[in-house]
């Protein structure tokens, strides 16, 4: 709409430089006409050709608006503007007939004939018809809500032209064939009433459509040359129909100018506007035709310029049918597949597709034909010389200017190499994603605030947490308090250009006790992080700490050696004399009584040095193979009236125990040693178990027991009921002069000359204590035969089987837990991990598959293993158990802390006794 208001002047809003020219012509209109009024009767000269040339002229003016306007209907399809051009249209035919029907123009009474009343009659009809047309245009004059003309305009007007006719035909008929029938309007050259009143109605209808007209806002251009149409028409029926007195008068001569006038207004608008709306086509034609030629040559230029990028591109373009034959190949698909532009162009695409590949390429053709996406793809493809090369693939459907798919393009990329550098790439993170998966050393990633943001999974091993428990985290959560400040002045060292850094910082781990870590740090500028690898310091430290305890042993055993040695000489030199002094004095009662204490303090001296070269492993042995079996037997019956009644006795055998390579007389004293240390930790009377044993003693107990060699060892344990030694003491039991017990009761050599003895026999000795539940101590003597594993004992010893059950590991010492774990995941089984019953507890809760529990029976805090075990029973009754301790199974069973015949794994054991063990506690 607002297009047509800049080309029409039906729908152009009228301005006041619209509006001036238009008032300037009335003004100039209505001065003629006053001028006129008072000549209006004067009669002149009668020119009939005047009147055919008026009538003509009139016709052809009013037959050329009507064409103009009919046109602009058929573009803006307006009500008003049909009924407009219609009204012109009738002015014309009106016209034709007026000028056939003047008396004495074409006959003496007019044509179609004609009577004396039919010119006066038509005249007022088509005086009048018009002014009611362009009362009805006023009416119906275009409006932003105007209905407007639907279907064909060219049957629209068509029939208004036959609607004109048939009126314009029927008034002819009434005023010519039934001309009698009509009132008489002119009589003797004056107006009848009747003329008088025709010609009122006619004027006024003119009035009401000026009237109306200027009433209609708003006013469009036409509107206000309709306006000047009709002043110019009421003046022409005033000079014409009131004021004149007869024909060819300046009335009649004066009426006809007006009314040849009002012809012209608008057409000669129309015209001028027609000529503008000529120039502004040619224009805007010119403007078309310079646009084309500019489409065409950036058309020209795209295309050569889609051509050179398509050239130039280093990725292969290539288009095809939808039959998959080849229409076009750039450069870069020559240097791609081999093949040159003549050779691959109206081949099929098959010629650089793989046989195997070959059914993808027509689904993905029959997948482009029905216009659904192809996302952009991986797959392989031929070179012209064989070779399988990797290619990026995509691939859109060419569609015609009426959308429809007429083709396909397709863009390759060779990623051969970017493909062989992204699994190089991948292998490497991978690697690097496995090692940081397995590594038993702490990782951490941490921001430059020291949250973390990656933790190995390692962690849960050395400090007991989820990686999830961590990450996000602030490192200062899990840092021992102490070493925070030197924490943190590391990592500032880091940023600040140290590029490693090595430093040993405490954590604390889930159950509050510190871990001490060696760290490795780094820091990364690029990703602003820090890296740390921390290396678990407990095994070092263990380590050393059983290295300076070696020492220290070995130390203090060369001062008591030395000092035993000495003392041992001037004992001697006592020893010596006594006897004579003592026959001296005998005749002396009170000199002999002395005599005889000195004597009796050099024979304690003795003891004492010989206790002391025990321990230091300078005593004379005479070592033999040795029945530990009698002797243990013989050892009980002569504890029997030592110990007393309140303790129970019980030797528990083996049957095919092997013969021990030791000094029997040394022996002996070891373990009456032992079981009169055991008497005095059960004052109130308890139980006392003299165990015997065949032992083969591994590689792996060797490793985490340096003093120890692998081989076939007698075990002699002695385990009794009593209170028990704190953890704190039990590495201090075997020094010299150290007791537990009250002062008077020992004298601290009890346990350290076992402890020489066992070790100059080249065997091993293992305390087990738990504070009030007892002790039990384990001498391990090398067998006799000097034969580490016999050919049957190998084969046993071979005959591993493992599985792949899931077993939860439950153990207090963290060395020994990382132990069994190792030697459990290494036959096969999924192993979990915890500390203490409560921990076990979670575990038995939260884990779906569990088939197994391992647990040592003595363990700290408010559950040991037994009742650890009774309560899983209760959450998981089908649960498999076994139990492992330091003590022996019978003196397990003989204190009463397992029932009989449960399973009882001793410390320390083989890797094929636990295999076999497991595998018969699954099977229980």
């Amino acid at each position: 709409m607002g297009d047509e208001r800049n080309i029409f002047l039906s729908n152009m809003p009228a301005t006041r430089r619209d509006r001036m020219p238009a008032l300037a012509v009335v003004v100039v209109l209505a001065v003629l006409f006053v001028c006129a009024v008072p000549f209006a009767g004067v009669a002149l000269t009668p020119i009939p050709a005047f009147i055919a040339s008026y009538q003509s002229a009139l016709a052809i003016n009013d037959l050329i608006t009507a064409v103009l306007l009919f046109s602009q209907f058929a573009v803006s399809r307006s009500r008003a503007l049909l009924l407009l051009a219609s009204g012109y249209l009738f002015t014309a035919m009106a016209a034709i007939v007026h000028a056939l029907t003047f008396p004495g123009l074409f006959a003496p009474g007019g044509l179609l004939g004609a009577g004396t009343q039919t010119t006066v009659w038509l005249y007022m009809i088509w005086h009048g018809g018009f002014p009611l047309l362009v009362l009805g245009y006023a009416l119906l004059k275009a409006r932003d809500d105007e209905p407007k003309v639907q279907g064909s305009t060219g049957a629209a007007i068509v029939a208004s032209i036959v609607a004109v006719s048939v009126a314009m035909a029927a008034f002819t008929w009434t005023v010519t064939a039934q001309h009698d029938r009509l009132p008489i309007l002119l009589s003797g050259g004056h107006y009848t009433p009747v003329m008088l009143a025709v010609v009122s109605t006619v004027w006024c209808l003119s009035f009401a459509a000026l009237v109306v007209l200027w009433l209609r806002m708003p006013h469009f251009v036409l509107d206000v040359w309709l306006m000047v149409v009709m002043c110019a028409w009421l003046f022409d029926i005033a000079l014409s129909a009131i004021l004149n007195v007869a024909r060819f008068d300046v009335g009649f001569y004066l009426g006809r100018i007006y009314g040849l006038s009002a012809a012209s207004f608008v057409l000669a608008v129309l015209l001028v506007d027609n000529v503008g709306l000529q120039a502004k086509l040619a224009r805007l034609l010119r403007m078309v035709r310079r646009e084309a030629a500019s489409e065409r040559r950036l058309r020209t230029e795209r295309e050569s310029l889609f051509s050179a990028v398509v050239e130039s591109s280093n990725d292969a373009i290539i288009t095809k049918l939808l039959d998959g034959t080849i229409t076009g190949w750039n450069g870069a698909a020559e240097r791609l597949f081999g093949f040159t532009a003549a050779e691959a162009i109206g081949k099929s695409i098959n010629i650089i597709v793989p046989p195997d590949r070959q059914d993808d390429v027509r689904n993905i053709i029959e997948r482009t034909r029905q216009g659904e996406p192809v996302e952009p793809f991986e797959t392989s493809r031929v070179h012209k010389d064989g070779r399988t090369i990797d290619v990026s693939l995509s691939i859109s459907p060419i569609r015609s200017a009426t959308g429809k798919i007429i083709g396909i393009s397709k863009t390759a990329r060779d990623i051969t190499e970017s493909k062989r550098t992204k699994d190089a790439l991948n292998q490497e993170i991978e690697e690097r994603r496995r090692i940081f998966e397995s590594s038993n050393d702490l990782i951490f990633v941490t921001d430059s605030a020291g949250n973390f943001i990656q933790v190995s999974p390692s962690v849960t091993a050395i400090l007991g947490y989820q990686p999830s428990d961590m990450v996000g985290r602030s490192a200062i959560e899990f840092i021992h308090p102490d070493d925070l400040e030197h924490t943190r002045k590391e990592m500032r060292a880091g940023r600040r250009g140290q590029s490693k850094r090595n430093f040993e910082t405490r954590y604390v781990n889930k159950e509050g006790k510190a871990v001490a870590l060696n760290w490795t740090g780094n820091w990364s500028e690029p990703v602003r992080r820090h890296f740390f690898i921390g290396r678990d310091l407990t095994e070092k430290q263990v380590a050393e700490a059983q290295l300076r305890h070696a020492q220290k042993m070995d130390a203090v055993g060369q001062l008591t050696g030395g000092v035993a040695h000495d003392f041992n000489n001037i004992l001697t030199v006592i020893t010596g004399t006594i006897g004579i002094l003592e026959e001296a004095v005998a005749d002396q009662p009170q000199l002999a009584a002395v005599a005889k204490l000195i004597d009796e303090a050099a024979e304690r001296g003795a003891n004492l040095t010989r206790h002391l070269l025990a321990f230091a492993r300078k005593q004379p042995l005479q070592p033999l193979e040795v029945d530990v079996n009698a002797l243990v037997l013989e050892a009980a019956k002569l504890l029997h009236p030592t110990l007393g009644e309140h303790i129970e006795i019980t030797p528990l055998l083996a049957e095919d125990a092997w013969t021990a390579l030791a000094d029997p007389n040394q022996l002996a004293a070891a373990v009456l040693n032992l079981a009169i240390n055991a008497r005095d930790a059960m004052p109130n009377g308890g139980k006392l178990a003299l165990e015997t044993n065949n032992i083969y003693l591994d590689e792996n107990y060797a490793d985490m027991h340096s003093e120890v060699t692998p081989g076939s060892y007698v075990m002699i344990a002695v385990s009794d009921t009593g209170t028990g030694i704190p953890a704190a003491l039990l590495e201090r039991v075997f020094e010299p002069f150290f007791t537990t017990k009250e002062v008077g009761r020992g004298t601290g050599l009890g346990l350290s000359m076992v402890f020489g003895f066992v070790k100059q026999s080249g065997g091993h000795v293992k305390i087990y204590s738990e504070e009030g539940h007892g002790t039990s101590v384990k001498i391990y003597l090398p067998r006799a035969t000097g034969v580490n594993q016999t050919a049957a004992e190998a084969q046993m010893s071979a005959n591993i089987e493992g599985g792949s059950e899931t077993i939860l590991i439950v153990e207090d010492d963290p060395l020994v837990r990382r132990y069994v774990v190792t030697q459990i995941e290494s036959l096969g089984y999924t192993t979990l991990e915890a500390a203490n019953a409560s921990d076990a507890l979670q575990i038995v809760d939260n884990v779906a598959t569990l088939d197994l529990l391992f647990t040592d029976v003595i363990m700290p805090g408010n559950m040991n293993g037994r009742q650890l075990v009774d309560e899983a029973l209760k959450r998981r009754p089908a649960l498999k158990t076994l139990y492992t301790s330091g003590y022996t199974e019978n003196a397990i069973v003989h204190h009463g802390r397992l029932d009989s015949g449960v399973l009882l794994l001793a410390k320390p054991y083989r890797k094929s006794e636990l295999a076999r063990m497991i595998r018969l506690a699954l099977a229980s």
